[in-house]
């Protein structure tokens, strides 16, 4: 296998501009142009890593090896996305899981079908909205990180349904897991980033003993970049579940360790949750976009429905002649609000409230919401009516594969908050998510007066909370075209509608898509989110338009990769370091 060198895509991954134009605005004159329809196009700033045989993409270099090699040794892209996600459970303990949950699209190839696996936590029996409120009906702030805030997790049982109806019959269940069991048991070089994260959450993460046993020195000190960490009980984990599937997380040695911690910490799940956890097959959610086909996970992620109907909303403006100007940052500003208030009134778990898919993203309605965008003022948040869904953490994590076959997948899973509750089931090494928290609890409250939030998103046994996962595919007549997804909460869904859009109307590498500078609104509260380093004029513009512009943080995370002829582009978002593309040239 000839591997690009990790120097030339870290390079990639680590430095961004805004393009003050578009390929589509550059001249086709001069010596180095070479069309749009180059691999290697000398008109571009930003230039993606190419590969023809296989490609990960994914926000930590060890996990992007670790699918590497299991492509290479005759896995389909599902047995590389479950060598992929338990690799991550090690490495970006922050995000990748055992004890969270996630959103996967799958493309088979040979046999033309997309399909989704939800994989999202449940609600386990017990709990209700007042577990996370206060005597007066606002929400508790300690309840965030509380053993209440702890979800059935969703990961295993995710990876296994993937790998048992869509794997390619090549690679053993073992043979995927043992590659994050080694790294567990023999340990790996801690980087920058994670010596940082565990620097600043020291305080927090050594509260419960089994975290600070797990991520931090025996004298308490923090672990340093090139220290390496060994984690052997996350190991026997992944032993127990390499050994014994699903069954030793659901049912068996692992379960009883769950069951103890919640019964000696006061939390909810119990073996009857534990066992009846079962990961969704669900069909997409599809629309199209320009002639291309938009394929995304259905509720209760709320990406897909809130990314279609935006791009329904923007194929009725000529983004590509007005290329990245004030005029298209504000239309997409406009769209956003007007689908982020759709999306908090109507999303919820399907199983039990009633998600009108079909009507949200129908072009007729649209074309009604396109209709009511005034190219010369910003719509005050006031005058859409809406729902608001409590905020997300941004340390969730992505990864996209596509194999020499071209199937693919399109992984989004989290532990919520960034190291989920900071809290390892003692034993296991297994950090449990807080995503129970992201439920509108005030919902109906009494006490909660003044305050939006969404019914549909209320707590209930068993129901699957809403998220803003958003992993997702575009499809050119069929074929795959675009594999992409993002961290970073309710980010996630503006920043995987920008990739597209700047691929498809701004005619860009998916090298020059991912650098190109961010814009966020989510309707409330009624502020327009810029990056650092945008456009400062353009900027301007937006605020003579009546938009409460504020420079803000980065927003998201992608890992992309696009199809085009027999070759795979693919490119790492700078914006969070470690990440890694990289492909099979063979």
């Amino acid at each position: 296998m000839k591997l690009f060198s990790l120097n030339r895509v870290v390079s990639v991954a680590c430095s961004f501009v805004i393009a003050a134009t578009t390929v589509a605005q550059q001249s086709d004159s001069g010596p180095y142009n070479m069309g749009n329809k180059g691999i290697v196009r000398y008109e571009d700033v930003f230039h993606p890593v190419v590969g023809r045989s296989g490609m990960v993409s994914s926000q930590n270099a060890i996990a992007t090896q670790v699918g590497l090699e299991i492509l290479e040794q005759g896995g389909n892209a599902v047995d590389a996305s479950v060598a992929v996600g338990f690799a991550l459970a090690v490495t970006l303990p922050r995000a990748g899981n055992l004890g969270g949950g996630g959103f996967m699209v799958l493309h088979l190839a040979d046999k033309s079908l997309t399909t989704t696996i939800d994989y999202r936590e449940t609600a386990p029996t017990g709990l209700t909205a007042q577990h996370f409120l206060m005597e007066d009906g606002q929400k508790d702030p300690e309840s965030r990180d509380s053993w209440h805030a702890m979800g059935v997790p969703g990961t295993v049982a995710g990876l296994y349904k993937a790998w048992e109806q869509y794997g390619s019959g090549n690679i053993s269940w073992k043979k995927l897991v043992d590659p994050a069991y080694r790294l567990a048991k023999k340990g790996f070089a801690v980087n920058y980033d994670l010596s940082q994260l565990l620097g600043l959450k020291q305080e927090w993460l050594k509260e419960n003993p089994s975290t600070a046993k797990a991520y931090f020195k025996k004298d308490g000190e923090v672990y340093q970049a090139g220290d390496k960490l060994v984690l052997p009980d996350l190991a026997w984990s992944l032993k127990q579940i390499a050994k014994h599937g699903p069954d030793a997380f659901y049912r068996g040695a692992i379960a009883e360790k769950i069951i103890a911690d919640m019964e000696r910490h006061g939390g909810y799940i119990d073996a009857d949750d534990l066992a009846q956890y079962e990961a969704k097959e669900k069909p997409p959610v599809t629309g199209s976009y320009r002639g291309y086909e938009v394929v995304s996970m259905a509720p209760p992620s709320s990406g897909a429905v809130a990314i279609i109907e935006m791009l329904n909303i923007l194929e009725h403006f000529p983004l590509a002649q007005w290329g990245r100007s004030a005029n298209t940052m504000h239309v997409m500003a406009e769209a956003m609000k007007l689908s982020f208030a759709d999306r908090g009134t109507y999303m919820g778990d399907p199983d039990f409230y009633p998600v009108p898919i079909e009507w949200l993203v129908s072009k007729e309605r649209a074309k009604k919401l396109a209709d009511r965008i005034d190219l010369n003022r910003a719509t005050p948040s006031t005058e859409i009516e809406g729902d608001v869904l409590p905020p997300e953490s941004p340390s969730t994590t992505h990864y996209s594969i596509v194999d020499r076959h071209g199937n693919a997948v399109s992984n989004t899973y989290t532990l919520s908050a960034s190291f989920g509750a900071g809290k390892v089931i003692k034993g296991t090494g297994i950090l449990m998510n807080n995503q129970l928290h992201t439920f509108s609890v005030r919902a109906g409250i009494p006490g909660a007066v003044g305050f939006i939030a969404s019914e549909a998103n209320k707590v209930e046994t068993f129901k699957r909370p809403v998220s803003s996962q958003s992993p997702t595919m575009v499809l050119k007549e069929g074929k795959l075209y675009l594999v992409v997804g993002s961290p970073g909460g309710s980010r996630i869904i503006n920043a995987v509608m920008q990739i597209i859009t700047n691929v498809i109307d701004h005619n860009m590498n998916i090298a020059e898509a991912t650098n190109e500078r961010r814009i966020h609104h989510q309707w409330y509260p009624d502020r327009l989110e810029l990056e650092p380093g945008f456009n400062a004029d353009t900027a301007e513009l937006l605020r003579q338009k009546g938009h409460d512009v504020e420079i803000t943080q980065t927003m998201g995370s992608t890992q992309s990769i696009m199809v085009k002829g027999e070759y795979l582009l693919g490119a790492s978002d700078p914006r969070r370091p470690g990440a890694l593309t990289q492909g099979i040239d063979k």
